[in-house]
């Protein structure tokens, strides 16, 4: 017999798989003919680019390259300090089980360590570890049941809930390029170092378009002719739109963004100018509440019923909430003292994540690179520092349960040695923390009907709560209705309790007083 109903379909963004992974490249530097051999390396730091992403079944392929800077010390006369660039390209394919080649990714690989061995005085051995960050997402579009019509007697177990539904996705490249001036006294020699971190992450939607906006934010430092280092810092903007009809300012905006490529070329000393150009791919989802309502279980009590079901997972009660802590810190480092302090580079891990109910508790560290003048060659060396921190966060709709996602950017920091020799710390970090619960719904998938055994046989039993009964599982196991046990029993709500004993007729005929 064929089924008459009524389906409402949803698309529904699923979290697939996570997968962390820590990768090791390496490669060799040659020191140019035109530079100083080297004796050893003062500083390392590096830029992550992904040229490409490619999903295949149960795997990913990565190709991309990580940007070096290295500083070191030469074994030339009058010589304190000079710089190297080079770049190491990668091609990795990472396992990830469940992982189609139609689904989303979201990535971010981060530099752990940058070991840098000297083999002779024109050849360095570089090794870069990685660490790959990876979610795994599917778009799947489900249909929910919400009405049967053409059945008699049809008896359904409706529930009713909110869901987070993907309204859109969409990908733009934009390009952030600005031209940085430096002092006109200046001689520009070479760079020295440079680094690129995305912050200050926005959307706005408007006319079918949510509009993304951040801030490239680049640090460069640069060596004179005379041997003076400087440095420079500025945030680029980076903007771009994403097309996505329907887009309302109700819906919740999950951003991602990746660096493709970067240029910074020194203009004609004239010029007294850098200019950079970052090209930046975005990834955007949006999320929209919907109130669904869908049959949960049903029975007839004519007809012989059976159905199959499938499980989905939902999520809800999605929100992202941001917040900044602040760490203010006094630490003591020797070598420093009082002396000049070019820069300070920061990297972050967080070593634990702890929900409960209403708030988060961080555990992680701040690792320390400080670049600072030097007595001993009148250039600069490097002190590592580590400092841990502990941070929570409360919100009331926190729970054991939640699944909780989080970047965490550092916004701000302030370095000043003060007359005794100490180092006062001022950092700031801006705490993005997705947060989500996930649903599990059992779909009701393929109905069949067909006709019960119409023997004439009518008998009224008595029946005896047992833990866990409902009146709706009482109604289904002898093919009757709620209305007709609370009529039979005198009872005004669906409360039961075990032990209670209920009177309820069981019948196999067609009478319509059977079936209520």
């Amino acid at each position: 017999m064929e089924v008459d109903v009524n389906k409402q379909t949803l698309t529904i963004n699923k979290l697939i798989n996570t997968v962390e992974k820590n990768v090791t490249i390496e490669g060799d530097l040659i020191v140019p003919d035109v530079k100083p051999d080297i004796l050893n390396v003062i500083d390392s730091v590096g830029n992550v680019c992904v040229y490409k992403k490619e999903i295949l079944d149960g795997k990913i392929r990565f190709d991309g390259g990580v940007n070096i800077y290295l500083m070191y010390l030469p074994d030339a006369e009058n010589e304190s300090t000079r710089g190297l660039n080079t770049t190491l390209d990668f091609t990795q394919i990472i396992d990830a089980d469940n992982c189609k080649e139609n689904m989303d990714i979201i990535s971010n690989i981060k530099i752990k360590d940058i070991d840098c061995k000297v083999l002779n005085g024109r050849k360095i051995k570089i090794k870069v570890e990685l660490c790959f960050d990876i979610q795994i997402y599917s778009n799947e579009n489900v249909e929910v049941l919400k009405d049967v019509n053409n059945i008699e007697n049809m008896q359904v177990l409706n529930s009713k809930m909110q869901i987070n539904n993907l309204v859109g996705e969409g990908f733009t490249r934009t390009y952030a390029k600005d031209t940085i001036s430096y002092d006109e006294q200046d001689s520009f020699a070479e760079i020295l170092k440079s680094e690129v971190k995305i912050i200050n992450k926005e959307t706005k939607t408007s006319y079918n378009k949510v509009l993304v906006k951040a801030d490239a934010n680049v640090k460069l430092m640069y060596l004179t002719e005379d041997g003076q280092i400087k440095l420079l810092s500025s945030n680029i903007p980076i903007m771009g739109f994403i097309d996505m009809p329907n887009i309302t300012d109700e819906n919740i905006i999950n951003t991602n963004y990746e660096i493709k490529n970067i240029l910074i070329k020194p203009n004609n000393n004239n010029e007294h100018s850098i200019y950079i150009e970052i090209e930046v791919g975005i990834n955007c989802f949006a999320y929209g509440l919907s109130n669904i309502e869908l049959i949960e279980d049903m029975y007839s009590t004519q007809k012989e019923v059976d159905f199959t079901t499938k499980c989905i997972l939902a999520q809800s009660n999605k929100e992202n909430k941001k917040d900044i802590c602040n760490i203010t810190e006094q630490i003591v480092i020797p070598e420093i003292s009082s002396n000049k302090i070019y820069d300070v580079e920061m990297n972050l891990i967080i070593n634990n994540v702890n929900v409960l109910n209403k708030r988060v508790i961080y555990e992680g560290e701040i690792h320390l690179n400080f670049l600072f003048e030097s007595n001993v060659t009148q250039g600069i060396e490097s002190k590592k520092y580590i400092l841990p921190f502990n941070y929570e966060f409360e919100s009331d709709s926190i729970t054991n349960t939640k699944k909780i996602l989080t970047d965490v950017e550092c916004i701000g920091d302030e370095f000043n040695i003060v007359s005794d020799g100490t180092i006062d710390c001022k950092i700031s970090l801006c705490f993005n923390i997705e947060m989500s619960d996930t649903n599990k719904i059992n779909l009701i998938d393929e109905i069949n009907i067909s006709e019960k055994d119409n023997s004439n046989n009518c008998n009224m039993i008595v029946y005896i709560v047992k833990s866990g009964d409902t009146l709706w599982n009482i109604a289904k196991r002898y093919k009757t209705t709620i209305d007709n046990i609370k009529t039979i029993n005198g009872l005004e709500n669906d409360n039961i309790k075990p032990g209670e004993k209920l009177y309820i007729e069981r019948c196999n005929c067609n009478r319509k007083k059977c079936t209520a």
